[in-house]
């Protein structure tokens, strides 16, 4: 290959615009190094040595003598909402948002901003002003999200499903099981205003989103059964097999109830214990065990429960069947069987819990909604006992704790 001699010039001039466009950086950054105030540095010292107060009252003093400093201004608001000091998180991004010169990406990140600032302060109705303003713009999944949040506390129910309605669309997610709680919330306030018919509808277009909500179907129940329907509401808790018979254990009381009041207590208890055959659970089997000592006798009771422990054993079960011994017992027995009841109920009574899936809250009730993590439908219908049967070993984490 011929060796070409201009290379020999060219590299001396490639060389020079190197070494020129290096010391012009050079220059430039020097120059925005002169530019920042000495409060700059005197707070990344404070950083540095670990006084974060004072190296906050150092960065503020920038941000006063620099208009400019946006992002230094987003971080300190954040800053400020981390450390509790909601007030200046607050002053802080809504002198960003009046600001005439931002951008307008800029602008929505400081309005978001300001949103959760009065979220976190407890000012709902502000955040809810900002949010539903800035979503005209932003028609975002974290905007909406953020307004069903706060909708969800205020408990406005109507606006929660417009904004669950909205986010289906944004988050590209399913959100039919929440709007349909929604719909329940709704029909549980007509119902307590004495407005049975407009509850109806609102369960009705629950169960029209989600086919599924047992909710629906159990307060339908319940609320058949107070106006004396109680053939249409044992047909309303019946349905619930469709749905997820799991949650029998819920409806048994009110079945056993309605059966009395329409004297076919014998078809109910019928009824229930091929349910507790085919979908065990320890809910279903108290309302059973129960009935079926006031209808048959304690004998019935006792052999009830004992086929079940023998088919299902747990620690509750067994509690329950020393119950029944105890009733039936002779008085020479009596004392030893207390002493074992005492023992087995106080293991028991840890076991017999409702666990969250979410978040692992623990609760003796069952609740829609998790008072922790606000989970809709998180906590399984079934006790951490009847868990533990199925392999999931969740009685051992109670234990545990």
């Amino acid at each position: 290959m011929e060796f070409e001699f201009w290379w020999l010039l060219a590299l001396p001039v490639f060389f020079g615009m190197g070494w020129v466009a290096a010391r012009v950086d050079l220059k430039s950054l020097l120059s925005e190094s002169r530019a920042l105030p000495s409060s700059y540095f005197r707070g990344l010292n404070f950083l540095l040595n670990e006084q974060p107060d004072k190296a906050i009252e150092s960065f503020l003093q920038v941000a006063k003598e620099n208009p400019q400093t946006v992002e230094l201004q987003f971080a300190l608001g954040s800053l400020f909402r981390r450390r509790g000091e909601v007030d200046r998180a607050i002053r802080m991004h809504q002198d960003l948002v009046n600001r005439e010169d931002l951008a307008p990406e800029q602008r929505r990140d400081a309005s978001f901003e300001l949103s959760q600032d009065y979220f976190k302060a407890g000012l709902l109705d502000h955040a809810e002003r900002v949010l539903e303003k800035l979503a005209q713009s932003d028609p975002s999944a974290e905007v909406h999200r953020h307004l069903l949040d706060i909708y969800i506390q205020e408990k406005d129910w109507e606006k929660a499903i417009a904004a669950a309605k909205q986010l289906e669309v944004s988050a590209k997610r399913n959100y039919q099981k929440e709007i349909a709680n929604y719909y329940c919330e709704l029909a549980s306030t007509a119902h307590v205003h004495g407005r049975p018919e407009e509850a109806m509808r609102h369960l009705a277009s629950a169960l029209e989103g989600n086919r599924k909500c047992v909710r629906a179907n159990l307060l339908r129940g319940e609320w058949l059964a107070r106006a004396g329907k109680h053939a249409e509401a044992i047909d309303a808790w019946k349905s619930i097999e469709n749905q997820d018979p799991a949650y029998f254990g819920l409806a048994a009381e009110g079945m056993v109830e309605s059966y009395k009041a329409l004297g076919r207590l014998g078809e109910g208890l019928a009824l229930l214990r091929g349910l507790q055959h085919r979908y065990p659970g320890l809910d279903l089997l108290n309302v059973v065990y129960q009935a079926t000592a006031e209808h048959e006798g304690d004998e019935a009771a006792w052999r009830l429960v004992r086929d079940e422990v023998r088919r299902n054993p747990t620690l509750v079960g067994l509690d329950r069947m020393i119950d029944a011994e105890l009733v039936r017992a002779p008085p020479e027995r009596r004392q030893d069987l207390q002493l074992m009841k005492d023992l087995v109920h106080s293991h028991a009574q840890a076991l017999a819990v409702y666990l969250c899936a979410n978040c692992g809250f623990k609760a003796r009730q069952f609740f829609w909604q998790c008072p922790a993590c606000g989970g809709w439908e998180t906590f399984a219908p079934r006790r951490t006992a009847e868990l533990e049967s199925a392999g999931r070993h969740l009685a051992r984490m109670q234990i545990g704790q």
